[in-house]
């Protein structure tokens, strides 16, 4: 099995293109739902939060307001780190438990939904392969004050918190470019998913798993027969 880690920036389609890959049937590790569980009310990552926000953060029934933190964060670096700080361990943790569970389960690769993949650069050696979803960034700012009804500068301001796409560009392995309509997007993904089910990348690795359950069947039989005599 091998990883593929799948990025973007706000706006630029990755739900899309997240979406196709679903249809497909593929294997796919989300790290914005983790990250809300990982938050969720009494998790140590929400103590720890609260702690250091305050209840301003706060919604009448005690969860998370992640508009009002994410206002915090995004007009404030420091803030966002220590943020960042909080939640990441237990994100990773929990992408690695469900990445083990799609090995089990016999998956040539499992995709890696990571917004900030690129911004992150430490994840990326995990990766055997990177996408990117583009767009251009007058259409991503667009389709941001479309979606969110924030103003051209909020927006801006959000952008502003992630490299640029076109930064992105040179460090992606594949690239879906999503400034266009679904079909041509939809097509992309389907040329990228064809690329990946027909690469040997997961032979190491499910070659090594057979050796070593191999060898512990092995050892088993032999204590046993050492017991029975």
């Amino acid at each position: 099995m091998f990883l593929v880690g799948l990025s973007g920036g706000i706006a630029s389609g990755k739900s899309t293109v997240v979406n196709i890959l679903r249809e497909l049937g593929c294997a796919i590790i989300d790290a914005d739902v983790l990250a809300r569980q990982v938050v969720q009310l009494g998790t140590p990552a929400y103590n720890q939060i609260v702690h250091h926000f305050g209840e301003q953060v706060l919604l009448k029934n005690g969860e998370l307001d992640r508009e009002k933190l994410g206002s915090i964060i995004f007009s404030d670096p420091e803030k966002r780190a220590l943020l960042n700080s909080i939640t990441h361990p237990p994100i990773r943790r929990a992408m690695l438990k469900q990445t083990l569970w799609y090995f089990v389960m016999g998956y040539r690769y499992v995709i890696l939904d990571i917004p900030l993949l690129f911004e992150s650069r430490h994840l990326t050696r995990y990766m055997k392969h990177t996408v990117l979803v583009y767009c251009d960034p007058q259409t991503q700012v667009e389709r941001l004050i479309r979606r969110s009804g924030l103003s051209r500068e909020d927006v801006l301001k959000r952008l502003a918190s992630q490299l640029p796409l076109d930064s992105k560009l040179p460090l992606a392995d594949h690239v879906i470019n999503n400034s266009g309509d679904r079909d041509s997007t939809r097509r992309q993904v389907l040329q990228l998913h064809a690329r990946l089910e027909a690469s040997l990348s997961y032979l190491p690795v499910r070659v090594a798993a057979v050796t070593m359950a191999t060898g512990l069947v092995a050892l088993v039989w032999i204590l046993l027969r050492r017991l029975w005599h």
